[in-house]
């Protein structure tokens, strides 16, 4: 019996070796060593780490360094690496066919699954997204065009949408998927205009009602599919993300029927480029259940007949330099944090925010504003110049 259990512990460390030695093959080919020197060469400490990768992509990637079982001191350059050299997609494997097929085929976003994101991400707390964000707490995109810091850029992404919506005192304005109320507060106070915001986080719709408190800004907790009033200009700041393909039409629909005839709606949203694609399953998993970032022709397909697309503006490239800034900040005041959140809720963020940098950088995913009109604008839409 012991010489068996001998033999069974022996080639299971062979095959172990051998993972370990194809990982090391494959990261080889994108200049990246297995416990090499470089900043973004993989530190594993358990060699458990490549079978886990190797088995699930993606998801074992990102579990096992939420385990502990290898470290990167430059994640971002890691991911950047991968995804330019196209390796990502030599690992296929059965939970990447499973992600692909249940976005294909159900929808994750109803009525009911469209809270989870919700209670899972956003309401991790709002002393910890204070921290890491500028102080309007705007959890999108910033625009970098001429600034050299998160709080500036964030700044010249707020009067960016309210130029291109081209606000004026008095409008009504509607934010669809609101956050902390980052646009409403800045709009409210600068463009002099009645704004309404609707979001699916409990702990956004309070913290957010203290820092609007004095303007004419209305929180609602409350699914967009339930909007039925009249405004004069519709945004929506990186929610579409979490519409998911069975519900574009729907959500294309509402924000018409919300919208005034001769309104404006700007779409902010993250952008793929396969159509056939499927959610990340990791950041799935961890970081945005039931999310699914769209593509510029399910866009487009889904707003036949309600819109003319007057605008498409892409500063993808800004999304790095803001998720690295997020990070830095994560890092700076994660000794005030540590002791209410634990060692691997640490290690997923940082991962998170890491990996998102990376892919970015790699221009795998977009950053699109879409400017629309229900019936075009008579001359043309002209944008502003900023």
């Amino acid at each position: 019996m012991k010489n068996q259990e001998l033999s069974e512990a022996s080639d299971y460390k062979i095959e172990k070796n051998k993972s370990f030695e194809y990982l090391a093959q494959m990261l080889s080919s994108t200049g990246i060593t297995i416990n090499g020197s470089k900043p973004w060469d993989i530190q594993i400490h358990n060699p458990k780490a490549a079978d886990l990768i190797l088995a699930s992509g993606s998801l074992g990637l990102g579990e096992s360094y939420m385990a502990g079982m290898w470290d990167c001191e430059q994640i971002d350059e890691l991911i950047n690496l991968i995804l330019r050299s196209k390796l990502d997609s030599k690992i296929k494997n059965l939970h990447t066919l499973w992600y692909s097929l249940r976005a294909q085929i159900l929808n994750h976003q109803t009525r009911t699954r469209a809270w989870e994101v919700g209670e899972t991400h956003y309401d991790v707390g709002n002393e910890f997204f204070s921290k890491m964000l500028d102080p309007y707490m705007t959890y999108t995109c910033g625009y970098w065009d001429k600034a050299d810091n998160l709080n500036d850029a964030q700044l010249a992404k707020l009067d960016l949408v309210c130029q291109k919506m081209g606000l004026q005192p008095g409008m009504k304005v509607l934010d669809i998927g609101c956050g902390w109320g980052s646009f409403m507060r800045y709009a409210a106070k600068h463009y002099d205009v009645e704004c309404t915001g609707v979001t699916i986080s409990k702990e956004q719709t309070e913290y957010g009602r203290k820092l609007c408190e004095g303007l004419p800004v209305e929180f609602r907790l409350q699914d967009y599919r339930d909007l039925n009033e009249q405004y004069d200009r519709i945004v929506s700041l990186g929610m579409f993300e979490h519409v998911g393909r069975k519900n574009y039409r729907t959500y294309f629909e509402v924000a018409r029927r919300n919208l005034k005839p001769d309104g404006l709606f700007l779409l902010h949203t993250i952008g793929g480029q396969i159509r056939d694609h499927h959610p990340d399953p990791w950041i799935d998993k961890y970081i945005f259940p039931n999310g699914e970032v769209p593509v510029i022709g399910q866009i487009s397909d889904a707003m036949e007949s309600l819109f003319v697309i007057e605008d498409v503006h892409n500063f993808g490239a800004d999304y790095e330099k803001t998720l690295m800034a997020w990070h830095a900040n994560f890092e700076k005041h994660w000794p005030e944090l540590k002791a209410q959140y634990s060692e691997r809720f640490y290690r997923m963020w940082r991962y998170y925010l890491l990996v998102c940098a990376g892919s970015f950088r790699a221009r795998s995913n977009q950053l699109w504003q879409f400017v629309l009109s229900p019936e075009g604008i008579t001359g043309g839409y002209r944008r502003p110049k900023i």
